[in-house]
């Protein structure tokens, strides 16, 4: 360790500086420095980064960025995707935006091989949306540069097909050149790791479609009869008992419900063992289980595509609004900005941690906070979920290790 402020060697060794710095002030900082320069490599003051550079990490992934290609002509295409159309801008170079031009995925994919063909460099740009990335992998596969990004308000409170288009169009042409502000490209996930994630959310939607048929069952038997159901009332032993004491109308129309309930129950308990069995047998911390661990994992993807803590806890949408001007600092609630599937489930893991992990070292640090009183212990929950998702990025990476957390595992 060294410390520029007190240690001046350098200045020194400059002739022309020597005789205004022999000082009882310089000669006592001098004093400082030659016994902080002359501590031993064994000493407890110096700092081991062998542990550190041993440890393997994982290659950075970066965002995607344009490839240009000085030499030939280029097309940016503002793309604004519609299920059954697509309204598109065309720039070529730097001349004016063409007018736009509806088209459908097929003609657009087969415009971009003609302009690939002739020799245009092609660029395209898309806001992310519910169709996926499909034509994303279409235009890349048709020779195009294609990029998916953030979704955005382009034109203030004039939102019209064509408007959006071209202003995609124009800050596309701006990113091309180099201005890295304009766009907010997302990382595109590849077919293996979207289909992984599904499985994760086909099994969270039929889980929603029991509760949603089993309160349909729970209403239409107050309505009818004025009583209450029992809670997995579709189960062998509790029908056997309703079949003896509900009406012959009412218990029809519970065994309509109840056979469609059996047969989404079977497809979870298939799906729950798909993907428990992808960590089965990987080590976890106490508190979260393997259908969490697999939850996570699946939908971050790829705990490498993060490369510090700040793109981590802006993933999970938990980081803090703020609104400040001048000298006034003022910050609110969360920004709800990323995944909020995983933000849910972090929270949920947050109070299982608090309980079974006690020397988890982030809820050391907040403990003061989370003895505060409800309100305030519901607010650093939120911010200890940020923290579980980095401290679970540097668990998954390798940077470090349970014990480093203050985690026992399970």
């Amino acid at each position: 360790m060294t410390l520029n402020t007190l240690s001046t060697p350098a200045v020194l060794d400059k002739p022309g500086l020597r005789p205004h710095l022999n000082t009882p002030q310089h000669r006592a900082a001098q004093e400082i420095a030659d016994q902080l320069v002359s501590i031993p490599p064994a000493s407890p003051h110096t700092i081991d980064l062998a542990p550190i550079a041993a440890r393997a990490l994982p290659p950075r992934q970066p965002l995607p960025t344009p490839v240009l290609h000085p030499g030939k002509s280029s097309l940016k295409l503002g793309l604004d995707v519609h299920l059954e159309f697509i309204m598109a801008v065309v720039q070529r170079d730097h001349a004016a935006p063409q007018a736009p031009r509806k088209m459908t995925p097929d003609q657009l994919v087969l415009q971009v091989q003609k302009w690939t063909a002739e020799g245009l460099v092609v660029y395209a740009v898309e806001e992310s949306c519910g169709f996926g990335f499909v034509l994303h992998r279409r235009l890349v596969a048709a020779g195009a540069q294609s990029f998916v990004i953030t979704p955005m308000a382009l034109n203030g409170k004039r939102k019209t097909d064509k408007l959006d288009a071209r202003a995609l169009c124009l800050r596309l042409s701006r990113w091309v050149d180099g201005n890295r502000h304009e766009l907010t490209p997302i990382r595109i996930p590849t077919e293996v790791e979207q289909r992984s994630r599904e499985t994760v959310r086909r099994r969270k939607f039929l889980s929603g479609e029991i509760r949603r048929l089993a309160n349909r069952g729970h209403g239409q038997v107050a309505e009818y009869c004025h009583r209450k159901l029992p809670r997995g009332w579709w189960g062998p032993r509790l029908w056997k008992r309703l079949s003896q004491t509900l009406d012959a109308w009412i218990l029809g129309v519970l065994e309509k419900l109840r056979e469609i309930i059996l047969v989404i129950e079977a497809q979870v308990t298939v799906l729950l063992a798909e993907l428990t069995s992808r960590v089965a047998e990987e080590p976890r911390p106490k508190g979260l289980g393997e259908l969490s661990l697999v939850t996570v994992d699946a939908e971050m993807c790829d705990w490498s595509r993060f490369h510090n803590r700040k793109q981590v806890g802006s993933y999970t949408g938990c980081c803090p609004g703020e609104h400040s001007s001048g000298g006034q600092r003022l910050v609110g609630g969360i920004d709800r900005m990323g995944n909020g599937r995983i933000r849910c489930l972090l929270v949920e893991a947050v109070w299982r941690f608090l309980k079974w992990q006690p020397g988890w070292k982030a809820a050391q640090r907040m403990k003061v906070k989370l003895s505060a009183g409800t309100a305030m212990k519901k607010k650093t929950v939120v911010a200890l979920a940020r923290q579980l998702a980095v401290d679970l990025w540097r668990w998954r990476t390798g940077r470090c290790t349970m014990a480093d957390l203050g985690w026992v595992a399970a």
